[in-house]
């Protein structure tokens, strides 16, 4: 029991720690400074990055043998007469397989052929469109959406 009456207990005194002592000298307080200016460094460099890439237009374009060419070839997509002339159908479901849904959506905008919907069918492959949305579509490409078969007749030389 003596051991008890003389041991006291463990208390934190703020007071008793000083940090008057801590000091930062030599190479440690060049190695902070240098971290410092790399971390101040890498973060100027990118902001100004961003601002030049935010704010400053593309470089003009020179004209090359290839890109001249570009310019004078052809539109990609077809012209209105020929957009107009291809067949336009009245959908109408028809009694098929449990398994046969591949006519089933216009693959451009995703929407599930109506009964009585203007449908139209590119002649090489046979598949279907909504009528407004393959228009659109053929006014920028010349090919089938779905499996990229050209449309483009070729003219005789």
């Amino acid at each position: 029991m003596s051991h008890q009456e003389t041991s006291q207990p463990f208390r934190w005194h703020y007071a008793e720690f000083d940090d008057s002592n801590f000091q930062i000298r030599g190479r440690t307080l060049f190695f902070i400074v240098v971290l410092f200016s790399v971390i101040l460094l890498v973060a100027l460099l990118f902001l100004y990055a961003r601002w030049v890439c935010r704010f400053d237009p593309p470089p003009p374009r020179i004209a090359t043998s290839s890109s001249a060419q570009l310019a004078h070839s052809p539109r990609q997509g077809l012209d209105a007469a020929s957009i107009n002339s291809l067949p336009i159908v009245l959908h109408k479901n028809s009694i098929a397989g449990a398994g046969d849904f591949s006519d089933a959506e216009c693959c451009i905008c995703l929407g599930i052929f109506c009964d009585g919907d203007k449908v139209k069918v590119l002649p090489l492959c046979q598949h279907c469109f909504h009528s407004e949305c393959v228009d659109k579509w053929l006014t920028t490409q010349s090919s089938c959406p779905l499996c990229r078969a050209s449309l483009l007749v070729d003219s005789p030389v």
